[in-house]
């Protein structure tokens, strides 16, 4: 029978204590079932780093607390070999906090090998942003629902002690991935956050599409502007209501554009009776196959947004996403390929954000 261990209201320093000494007793094959108030993979790569021991986990839910999990103890990693985390039982914001928290935490020279459901190419720009030329970035395996990424620190991070979430330095990443980025992680960042973004000059465009997509809960204050360089700091508060509420939970996304007329619907894709890293395979490969001008209506038991903000970092214009129906155990959502018009061409060239 597993053995369970509470984490629960304990400090980091007695949580790590407990973690390590109950690993460390036991035995390959040995499953440990924990208990936490938060999610506590920093702690289990930082073991298997200091230990040389592998370890396999999954929780129960991906984001219901507390915490449940069991942790698998494995065979001693080779002189060459990095802990695993796979992320793909975690919630998208979930899953960014505890990949941050784990690269802050790594000693040059040190990194993990990070398995994810979908291309984290996003999370790259990220820590470039935030740490600098340290990190070292290979594939070592795409698609099909497992993309396999090591990630080495190669060095100390550059910091600057400032109060923010995140940071995007934006004349880095391909133009038509800044702005699906940008939305994607601030749709993760909690009230009262703050993402930074360097771009070579103060975006404005951007700045409307934030008032479009959020009315008045945000806060935009430039830090420091120069030739070639502008630091934009947007802060997450909460909405006076100036722009109006949302009437339905389907308004907290924001949502690609819904002309359905550009839209056939072509199958149904029930993903239901699926575990989770099945249905975002199927999803994905449903979506690739679509031809211009076709979609299919998604049938899950909860609300599928998350999924929204993966296809909004990684899909072009002609991504389509309608809610169909909002029922307790049945949601449809219509996802398609809409033909991108002219106008929307030369937007995408004549208002670019940076």
């Amino acid at each position: 029978m597993p053995r369970e261990i509470q984490l629960r209201d304990q400090s980091e320093g007695q949580r790590r204590e407990q973690l390590f000494d109950v690993l460390s007793g036991a035995e390959i094959g040995d499953t440990i079932e924990v208990v936490a108030d938060r999610d506590i993979d920093p702690q289990l790569v930082r073991y298997q780093l200091e230990q040389g021991r592998s370890l396999e986990w999954e929780y129960a839910h991906p984001d219901a607390e507390p915490r449940e999990l069991q942790v698998t103890v494995g065979e001693p990693l080779g002189d060459e070999s990095h802990p695993t985390i796979d992320v793909r039982d975690l919630k998208p914001q979930r899953r960014h906090e505890a990949l941050l928290d784990i690269f802050d935490g790594l000693a040059a020279g040190d990194g993990f090998v990070l398995v994810n459901d979908h291309d984290p190419k996003p999370l790259y720009h990220e820590l470039k942003s935030m740490h600098g030329e340290v990190i070292e970035w290979d594939y070592a395996s795409q698609g099909g629902g497992e993309w396999r990424v090591e990630i080495v620190k190669t060095g100390d991070s550059e910091t600057t002690g400032e109060d923010i979430v995140t940071r995007y330095d934006v004349r880095e990443i391909p133009k038509q991935e800044r702005h699906p980025t940008i939305h994607h992680r601030y749709g993760m960042i909690p009230e009262g956050g703050t993402m930074e973004l360097i771009a070579p000059h103060e975006p404005r465009p951007l700045q409307r599409e934030f008032r479009q997509r959020y009315g008045d809960a945000f806060a935009w204050e430039v830090v420091e502007s120069e030739p070639g360089r502008c630091r934009v700091q947007i802060t997450k508060t909460e909405s006076t209501g100036e722009f109006g509420e949302s009437d339905t939970a389907a308004d907290d996304v924001s949502e690609a554009p819904s002309d359905n007329e550009s839209v056939e619907i072509t199958d149904e894709l029930d993903v239901r009776d699926l575990p989770p890293a099945q249905r975002h395979e199927q999803i994905f490969e449903a979506y690739a196959e679509l031809d211009t001008g076709s979609g299919f209506v998604l049938v899950n038991d909860h609300d599928p947004k998350p999924l929204y903000h993966q296809f909004e970092a990684e899909a072009g214009p002609e991504f389509r996403w309608t809610y169909r129906q909002q029922d307790p155990g049945e949601f449809r959502v219509l996802i398609g390929k809409a033909e991108t018009t002219v106008d929307e061409s030369a937007d995408e060239e004549t208002e670019v954000p940076f």
